[in-house]
């Protein structure tokens, strides 16, 4: 008998940028990059996809949900491509 994948559902949560303790909602329906980009917060992109790590972003509190196929586990720990990974927590402070 094979199981029925239920579909993700994504969740609200908030990205916090380090340096200046600015606080930004991100939607459901948006990623990271994109609201970082609303708020005049540029990071350099290019696949947006999380196949290429060139939005590749530190982060210093929080738990990504890292959906990137490029990271490497060691990378993980310290980094999460902005493009595509969610958080796991309701807070996510980006070292910026």
């Amino acid at each position: 008998m094979s199981e029925l994948l239920t579909p993700k559902v994504e969740r609200n949560f908030q990205v916090k940028i380090a340096s200046s303790g600015a606080i930004f909602n991100v939607p459901a329906d948006q990623s990271i990059l994109e609201v970082l980009a609303e708020h005049h917060i540029d990071i350099e992109s290019s696949c947006t996809n999380g196949l290429c790590a060139t939005c590749m972003t530190g982060y210093l509190e929080g738990e990504p949900d890292h959906r990137d196929e490029v990271l490497e586990i060691d990378e993980r720990m310290t980094h999460l491509c902005v493009c595509i990974s969610r958080s796991c927590t309701d807070l996510l402070v980006l070292d910026l």
